[in-house]
């Protein structure tokens, strides 16, 4: 991937210092970390704020339906679309740090020309498929109409979803992290004030959750893409101008392809997971649900420091600046390491209370507690995989690292809710994530260090 010397000349005459690919190498990842990090709160913040105003003012069954096997199908097709646009981040940053404006312009229409696609088809196939899907993960009948309902709902709107998620992405990658940040709490204040409305006001329950979602992120899209159209120096979307360039486009998903299914085979165990805690009953899937919302702001801490990773050895990468690739990516575990550790020590005690949030039920928090207690001691495990694999990732080694995890965490996972625990206790079901965590963290961390000794004997010896 080459630069051209008339765009680098162009693009450095009209740009200020890069503090990505020339500042302090920790202040820097923090200071692109924070915006994805509360951006990320806010885009949580979408989900939960609809689990606490239906599990408090319509009951534990709606609750139950706009989490459990809904939010693992949403998850699900999210997730594989996130994936897929991470080859498109992974080049725009590298042509970024390349400066390298031809090649900007064309993966920004080529790359937005693919969400808006995908999202058509995919919202189409998800609005005709949520029935049985749900049926095939054992959703109890009761939660059916709730649950279809807010599914297809959900997935009408999957355009906007994409839309938004590639084109933030986007900015990201050049090293814009604040205009996403704007957009998601200008389109989560929206959502709530819909939310109460339409829930306390209108009594609509779960649909009324399902159209304020739909209407915010329908906002969102447009902020979106209107900055990409006006308000970014060195590049600009045009629609007219929007196209798939084959080539481009068979770059982008060779690299997200591989994390796309990576993504979407950590939610296909997470679905395999759902439909035997179904089994435990209503109970059990509503303190579920309010537990993936809790555990969901420690993911919100993780996946910020791995885009910020994933950026900043991106552009460095393109830089050709490999000794800041190596600290880079040595000094964001250390950070996320250290985050996961403090997230465990401050909910951990206090998860009766967070809990309590979204229930009031007795029951409900008791299981979630028991759930906490297997889960969350070990969160700080996962940091080593997320790191890693998105340093590797935004250097363009992603096949070895996919399989890895691939086989650690899904594949090990499927084998033990489906052969290992059968008809296991809760607590033995949920083991499956920690146990998990180790095994690909210690692949992972092997695979990583082989490859940059690797590296850098290339570049010594260049």
């Amino acid at each position: 991937m080459k630069p051209n010397m008339g765009d680098m000349c162009e693009m450095a005459g009209k740009s200020a210092k890069n503090g990505i690919t020339e500042g302090v190498i920790w202040k820097q990842i923090l200071i692109f970390f924070f915006p994805i990090l509360i951006g990320t709160f806010f885009q949580q913040l979408y989900n939960t704020v609809d689990a606490v105003v239906v599990g408090r003012f319509a009951g534990k069954e709606a609750l139950s339906s706009v989490g459990g096997s809904s939010s693992q199908i949403i998850n699900f097709v999210v997730g594989f679309f996130t994936g897929l646009s991470a080859g498109s981040t992974v080049i725009i940053a590298q042509y970024y740090g390349a400066k390298n404006r031809d090649g900007l312009h064309r993966a920004l229409h080529t790359a937005y020309a693919f969400s808006a696609v995908f999202g058509i088809l995919a919202g189409i196939i998800g609005v005709f498929a949520t029935p049985a899907i749900l049926r095939m993960m054992k959703t109890p009948d009761n939660l059916m109409a709730d649950s279809e309902l807010y599914v297809q709902i959900y997935f009408s709107g999957l355009i906007f979803i994409c839309i938004y998620n590639i084109g933030s992405a986007i900015l990201r990658a050049i090293g814009d992290s604040k205009r996403p940040l704007y957009y998601l709490m200008i389109c989560c204040g929206i959502n709530i004030v819909l939310d109460l409305v339409l829930v306390l006001g209108c009594r609509m329950g779960v649909l009324g959750v399902a159209v304020g979602t739909l209407i915010s992120q329908g906002i969102s899209a447009v902020l979106v893409t209107r900055a990409l159209m006006y308000h970014t120096e060195e590049l600009k979307l045009d629609l007219r101008k929007l196209h798939l360039e084959k080539d481009l486009l068979l770059n982008m998903l060779k690299i997200g392809l591989p994390t796309g299914i990576q993504s979407s085979m950590y939610n296909l165990s997470n679905i395999l997971v759902q439909a035997a805690i179904n089994a435990f009953g209503v109970n059990t899937m509503a303190a579920w649900t309010a537990f993936g919302k809790i555990d969901s702001f420690f993911w919100m801490l993780n996946g910020a420091f791995g885009i910020a990773v994933t950026t900043f050895v991106g552009q460095n990468f393109g830089a050709g600046k490999h000794d800041r690739v190596k600290k880079g990516t040595r000094e964001c575990l250390a950070m996320s390491v250290a985050a996961a550790l403090a997230f465990s020590a401050v909910f951990m005690p206090n998860g009766r209370f967070c809990f309590s949030v979204f229930t009031e039920d007795k029951d409900v928090v008791e299981i979630g507690l028991r759930m906490m207690m297997v889960i969350s001691p070990t969160y700080f495990l996962f940091c080593f995989v997320e790191i890693f694999s998105g340093s590797l990732r935004a250097q363009g080694y992603v096949l070895v690292a996919t399989l890895l995890t691939l086989i650690g965490v899904c594949l090990l996972r499927v084998v033990w809710v489906a052969l290992i625990v059968p008809d296991g206790t809760l607590e033995q079901i949920i083991a499956c994530y920690p146990i998990t965590w180790v095994v690909t963290a210690v692949s992972m961390s092997l695979y990583y260090f082989y490859k940059q000794r690797r590296i850098w004997k290339k570049v010594r010896a260049y």
